[in-house]
């Protein structure tokens, strides 16, 4: 029997969380197209996945504040493998300060990646994820249930994101599609740059978030895990 293509696409694939997710999922057999905003960055990290598995990988520079922009890498999807069934939300923005200082333009790009992003992401991948009875991850954070001083910005995008997700899950259940948000506390990434280093051998490191989104996609249909929280075992 021929086996099943199967595909997925990841923004803000490049580095981080979102490339730890496309190794994982090359190795266990998925077409995969990573997006980013910077040609030269997506170009390096899709040859960098190319040498897990010739043709595997997909760049597509996209934003994710326009949804033109995240209908055209879903078409580029479509285009190349004829299918969708994976789309993990993963593109995200973190600005830090009090109210005080905060400013419009920090929590307008804020909300406008961490939240209408995925709106823009998930509305344009509808259709596929329909056809294929797909799934949708989004990559919340555990600040999406806790808030935190300097955190307004970062708390209300997250905190939406997670009713986002939940909201989304039970609308689209029953045409096939399943949606699950994981929320992750310290991993090991350039988020906020912050640059990784054996000092963040604590954290949780991009590859397990990768196995987590293998999991989901690898349980039995009938069970469906919405929400996920996950912590380093021994913090700082």
């Amino acid at each position: 029997m021929k086996e099943i293509l199967r595909t997925a696409l990841i923004t803000g694939g490049t580095k981080g969380i979102g490339l730890g997710v496309a190794e994982m999922l090359i190795k266990e057999g998925y077409k995969v197209a990573i997006t980013g905003r910077n040609a030269e960055t997506v170009e390096a990290a899709a040859a960098q996945l190319n040498q897990l598995q010739e043709g595997a990988a997909l760049g597509v520079v996209a934003d994710v504040r326009n949804f033109d922009s995240q209908q055209a890498a879903v078409n580029q999807v479509l285009e190349k493998w004829g299918r969708l069934d994976v789309l993990v939300a993963n593109a995200g923005v973190g600005h830090f300060a009090p109210i005080e200082t905060l400013t419009l333009e920090q929590w307008q790009e804020t909300i406008d990646i961490n939240l209408t992003g995925v709106f823009y992401s998930t509305k344009a991948s509808l259709a596929a994820l329909t056809a294929s009875k797909g799934y949708l991850i989004t990559i919340a954070s555990l600040a999406g249930t806790n808030f935190f001083a300097n955190g307004s910005a970062y708390n209300a995008s997250k905190f939406g994101l997670v009713g986002f997700t939940q909201a989304v899950m039970m609308d689209v259940r029953s045409a096939g599609i399943k949606a699950t948000t994981i929320m992750p506390g310290s991993v090991a990434t350039h988020f906020n740059n912050h640059e990784p280093s054996e000092k963040d051998a604590w954290k949780i490191q991009p590859e397990d978030i990768g196995q987590i989104v293998v999991d989901l996609l690898k349980m039995n249909p009938r069970t469906l895990p919405s929400k996920i929280e996950v912590r380093p075992t021994m913090p700082k």
